[in-house]
């Protein structure tokens, strides 16, 4: 969370970020993770899913936070579960990362968004492919 608030910390002046809360990995009472950052329990009503959102809120304090439905709408439409970096303009999807853990990849998310940088500056049409 901490690269990704860099990252958005760098690219604020051409980006828009937001952090979207889903269902939790690995709950506590569930398939546990022996790396898991946080004692989180599977939510069994919005506002677990709320008060789990706030430690999100505590690496990112300078990023908007949305959270999924409890029938998890956000993350079936965007394939997000685990996690998952997607660029969206203008309503069409221009880069969608892989499925986390091993698909989340802030590194081709910075390389999206210097080229994004560099088109913006040059009056040339520049054609990004990812």
């Amino acid at each position: 969370l901490r690269s990704f608030q860099r990252l958005a910390s760098h690219f604020v002046d051409i980006a828009d970020f937001l952090l979207v809360y889903i269902e939790e990995a690995h709950p506590s009472d569930g398939w546990v993770s022996s790396d898991a950052a946080y004692n989180i329990p599977k939510h069994q009503c919005l506002q677990d899913r709320l008060r789990a959102a706030e430690l999100m809120r505590e690496g990112a304090p300078d990023c908007p936070l949305a959270v999924d439905t409890m029938d998890n709408a956000s993350s079936a439409a965007y394939g997000a579960y685990f996690e998952r970096l997607y660029i969206i303009q203008e309503e069409k999807v221009m880069y969608q990362g892989g499925r986390g853990p091993e698909g989340y990849k802030i590194s081709e998310l910075r390389t999206w968004l210097d080229q994004y940088k560099t088109s913006l500056q040059s009056p040339s049409t520049v054609v990004i492919q990812v």
